[in-house]
């Protein structure tokens, strides 16, 4: 069971990004599981735990809204169904943490659809019937809130081609997502926890963020890291050596082209091209012109991570 919790048509934009904080929607649930390849489950923690208000936006995002009704045209017309805007935003009954905010429903049918769009360059993401992974995560979860059946996912390949399909309700997946969110809404949400590292950059960038402030000449003692860093090591080695051997190819190709900027055949095509690169004297600039230089000087604090062995 599910209620209507807002009419997003009666929202604006700022009061809709605020009712999203009050859980975890279809975009959060692949990053929550972590298979999301543009936001980490840390970005999630940070918006659902902040009252700041990010109305990020790019060109992309714009033409994802502004091509969503020709999407859902185009899937009419492919496939002789109706669909209709929902226009609420639903939230499940038997675990509040799930809200949904869908992008079409189709009359008729136990089912909705998400209407998507991606660039050439991701054409291959959906060759052969293929679903990114992310996006199977997002209809499963509108499903389990909504209690529907299947879901339809169709999408616009910008001037290339358009697809679409249908994703059948799995209980067992959703049952393991809805674990998942749960314990990620219970035990790090609620609570201000941040969940575990994942590599990511958004993860740094939060430490930074979190952390900024530092107790100077402080030192704790490290305990139960000898295995991890141990391995941190391996990898530093195996990347410098990587580095080395990468450079080598670089070198190999480059000395093989001597001064031609292009090498081509039918599987490659490389460019060593020149590029004029305009930089300013610093040192000069602060010598001759200080005023100047102070003037436009911009400082910035971060705290430097540099990991040594003991002698």
């Amino acid at each position: 069971m599910h209620e209507k919790i807002a009419n997003v048509t009666e929202l604006t934009h700022k009061e809709w990004l605020r009712l999203r904080k009050t859980g975890i929607g279809g975009s959060d649930a692949g990053a929550v599981c972590g298979v999301n390849p543009f936001v980490s489950a840390i970005s999630v923690y940070q918006d659902k735990t902040t009252d700041e208000i990010e109305e990020l936006d790019s060109e992309s995002m714009r033409q994802g809204r502004d091509l969503e009704d020709y999407v859902a045209r185009r899937f009419m017309e492919e496939t002789g169904k109706k669909v209709r805007r929902s226009n609420f935003m639903y939230r499940s009954q038997a675990h509040p943490f799930m809200l949904a905010d869908v992008d079409r429903l189709v009359i008729g049918e136990d089912a909705g659809l998400e209407c998507k769009t991606a660039s050439a360059w991701n054409e291959d993401k959906w060759k052969d019937g293929q679903i990114p992974d992310h996006y199977v995560i997002q209809c499963q979860h509108y499903m389990a809130v909504l209690g529907m059946s299947r879901w339809y996912i169709a999408v616009a390949i910008l001037g290339r081609d358009f697809k679409w399909a249908c994703i059948e309700r799995d209980d067992d997946l959703i049952h393991n997502l809805t674990a998942i969110e749960k314990d990620f809404w219970d035990g790090h949400v609620l609570p201000k926890i941040m969940p575990d590292p994942d590599g990511s950059a958004a993860y740094d960038d939060i430490l930074q963020k979190y952390f900024k402030d530092v107790k100077k000449e402080k030192t704790i003692e490290l305990i139960g890291f000898d295995e991890i860093l141990k391995r941190r090591k391996e990898l530093t080695e195996l990347q410098e050596k990587l580095e080395t051997e990468k450079n080598y190819i670089d070198q190999k190709l480059k000395l093989y082209m001597g001064n031609n900027e292009y090498a081509v055949n039918d599987r490659y095509r490389i460019s060593w091209s020149g590029v004029q690169k305009n930089t300013i004297d610093t040192k000069r600039l602060k010598e001759e012109k200080p005023d100047i230089y102070n003037e436009y000087l911009k400082s910035s604090e971060y705290r430097r991570f540099i990991v040594k062995e003991s002698a």
